[in-house]
């Protein structure tokens, strides 16, 4: 499956997003590179404090819907406990390539019940084909190796790195698992907030 092929199954017309890609990510890929894979491999909260710092204004999920944002695979819960939450995916972003701590692909909600949702992480995330064909190994996020998801897989999406930071809401098994024990998908009604 191809880029294309995989932003269109995340609902986004990949066209009109890469345009706009390129306005707000290409500023911010230039400017750091030790968001990008560099930085100090000791400081796990140092990356906590960057997505904090990116995601503060998303604890309105309207914000993130107006940047791009869309709801995907309604609430991933997990095969034994816990969940990973309500995905709000910017396909632009999945589309291009890179990982930048700053603008992450993903931003994740927990259902609280009434329509509401409360903000608790992001996710990084970058087709596996087209990562591997212009870096040499892994990416990683200051020090955080992103996981690998391989084919097939339960969102029928191409292999892709991955690495989910709980930024907002403790995760008791790690900041940076794909799996929150602390996160339940129980008030999702199934709909947008």
């Amino acid at each position: 499956m191809n880029v294309r092929t995989f932003a269109t199954r995340l609902g986004h017309s990949i066209i009109g997003l890469l345009a706009l890609a390129p306005l707000s990510a290409a500023p911010a890929l230039a400017q750091d590179h030790s968001l990008h894979g560099g930085g100090d491999k000791n400081q796990p909260a140092g990356l906590v404090k960057v997505v904090r710092e990116a995601t503060e204004r998303f604890k309105n999920v309207a914000a993130a819907e107006a940047e791009g944002y869309q709801l995907q695979f309604g609430c991933v819960s997990g095969p034994d406990a816990g969940a990973m939450g309500m995905h709000f995916v910017n396909g632009a972003l999945v589309g291009d390539g890179e990982i930048d701590a700053r603008h992450p692909e993903i931003v994740i909600y927990e259902p609280v019940g009434n329509g509401r949702v409360r903000l608790i992480g992001a996710d990084y995330l970058v087709v596996a084909e087209q990562w591997d064909a212009t870096h040499d190994g892994p990416p990683q996020l200051m020090g955080q190796l992103l996981h690998l998801f391989d084919a097939p897989n339960r969102f029928g999406l191409p292999p892709f790195y991955t690495l989910h930071v709980w930024a907002w809401k403790e995760s008791p098994t790690g900041t940076f698992v794909n799996w929150n024990t602390n996160v339940s998908c129980d008030a999702f009604n199934g709909t947008n907030p």
